[in-house]
């Protein structure tokens, strides 16, 4: 077996903001791996900030890892706890390689599409509510706002008015703070945003604050999804204290932050034991990695699934990788084969 790397670096249409700062570019590594006719490729794609295995030398560690992979032809799982971006690459390409899809499911044989919601990014309070007007033209039903770059006052006002357009029956409101609020006035924020029937609000503040999340878990008048909290976390212990300390209403899974497919596999299981929601979403990879997470997301909470996922992130890079995918209304499909 043979793995080769490609570095890529994919381009926004428009600035990507979040509470950590904007991106305006996106840097990632293809793994592709060969062995006589069989061909898989995969993703590696950390986030700069964020990623647990986001380091300066990222490429040589990769590639020690692929060295491995070539000597032994397997992946060790356990040896990449700690490196979740690397380990979702390689295991897409080497379940790539046996086939032209990861799973067989409804959705990989291009019978079922996938739930997602409509994702608004930050920006000025008139380009949200644009952006926010396009995506329910587009038919979404389900819609995630990022929100504390501007001032609360106005994200508040942004929220009335989409309730005042729809009621919750017809359109879902998903709130993502990124940890943008301050732990000492983040239950007034919540109980004010509470007024317009708020689905759920993702890390309200900043992760590494257990005690503090598990108060606002308990006292919020709104169901609190973690997302960064869960990042670093790989050990199976770990993930199940956390769980059972901080109480959440739902996690948020991406597989190149959270443990890849494996890991991911292991925060659902924990989750479900205790009663809590989970969903995946992608972490602004290219398709290569978006199709991946879609197709495993369809296996481990297909067939049918209801809950909107946060897979529409394909259509943000101007140079992005051509692969079998295509939103239709509020769904994301993939054209088989």
């Amino acid at each position: 077996m043979k793995i080769q790397i490609e570095e890529r670096v994919l381009h926004f249409k428009q600035p990507a903001g979040t509470s950590r700062g904007v991106y305006t570019e996106r840097k990632s590594w293809l793994v592709e791996a060969t062995d006589g006719e069989r061909r898989g490729v995969g993703e590696c794609a950390p986030l700069p900030d964020l990623s647990c295995d986001a380091r300066p030398d990222y490429a040589e560690v990769l590639r020690r890892f692929c060295d491995d992979v070539e000597r032994t032809g397997q992946l060790d799982v356990e040896a990449m706890r700690d490196y979740p971006s690397m380990l979702f690459g390689l295991e897409t390409a080497l379940g790539m390689m046996d086939g032209h899809t990861l799973f067989d499911t409804p959705f990989t044989r291009g019978e079922e599409g996938i739930p997602i919601n409509g994702l608004v990014w930050m920006g000025s309070y008139e380009e949200m509510l644009a952006r926010m007007e396009q995506k329910l033209e587009q038919g979404f039903r389900c819609v995630k706002l990022k929100i504390g770059a501007i001032d609360f006052e106005s994200e508040l006002e942004m929220v009335k008015k989409i309730r005042q357009r729809f009621s919750h029956h017809d359109v879902e409101i998903r709130l993502d703070a990124n940890g943008g609020f301050k732990f000492e006035e983040a239950l007034y924020k919540l109980e004010l945003l509470s007024q317009y029937v708020v689905h759920s609000i993702e890390q309200p503040i900043r992760q590494g604050q257990w005690a503090n999340m598990a108060e606002l878990c308990r006292d919020a008048p709104l169901p609190i999804a973690l997302d960064e909290e869960l990042i670093g976390v790989n050990d199976p212990d770990t993930k199940r204290q956390l769980l059972n300390i901080i109480k959440p209403a739902y996690i948020i899974l991406k597989p190149s932050l959270h443990g890849g497919m494996s890991g991911c596999r292991e925060w659902i299981a924990a989750a479900r034991d205790m009663g809590i929601g989970s969903w995946i979403t992608s972490a602004l990879e290219s398709n290569v990695g978006l199709s991946a997470i879609a197709q495993f997301c369809s296996d481990v909470y297909g067939p049918h699934i209801s809950m909107p996922q946060g897979l529409g992130t394909g259509q943000l890079f101007t140079d992005n990788i051509p692969m079998p995918l295509e939103i239709r209304g509020d769904k994301l499909w993939m054209n088989a084969h």
